[in-house]
């Protein structure tokens, strides 16, 4: 029996395997997929992912928004949480949160033998922007300027 909307099976959602980062990012998170839960049941104020990532990969690159809440919940398997202030292990049914405007970036990086599955929700901001506080990442996220577009640091594209 298939489920009607408000209802979804998330297995019944597209995998979307991609990412807007150029390499050499892009490669460092792909294959993750991410089944857009939110998308698929016409929310258009939060957005919701669910997320498989494979052993070995990262989230994406250590990064903090201006405008967006985020929250990742553990479902299966285990990730390391990174922040400037270190690393923790994350077990299935635990959670973390990052408020808006807070400048300590974070990422999740699968360490394990085998995928671990999350969900990821955050608000939908139209002023948002993202800083990667790595040295060794020159990227910016900018949605006022250039709607969904990732560039390098200044503003130049990548």
């Amino acid at each position: 029996m298939s489920l009607q909307k408000p209802a979804v099976d998330p297995r019944a959602v597209e995998a979307i395997c991609r990412s807007g980062y150029p390499e050499p990012y892009r490669s460092r998170v792909l294959p993750r997929s991410k089944r857009r839960l939110g998308d698929a049941l016409g929310l258009t104020r939060i957005g919701i992912n669910h997320t498989t990532l494979p052993p070995g990969k990262e989230s994406s690159m250590r990064h903090w928004h201006t405008h967006e809440d985020e929250f990742v919940y553990v479902l299966e398997g285990e990730v390391v949480l990174r922040t400037g202030a270190g690393e923790q292990l994350l077990h299935a049914g635990m959670c973390a949160g990052f408020p808006a405007g807070a400048e300590d970036g974070h990422q999740l990086i699968n360490r394990s033998a085998r995928p671990a599955v999350y969900l990821e929700v955050s608000n939908r901001d139209g002023a948002d922007r993202a800083y990667y506080p790595d040295p060794d990442v020159d990227l910016a996220w900018n949605l006022p300027r250039s709607p969904g577009k990732i560039t390098r640091r200044d503003g130049t594209p990548v």
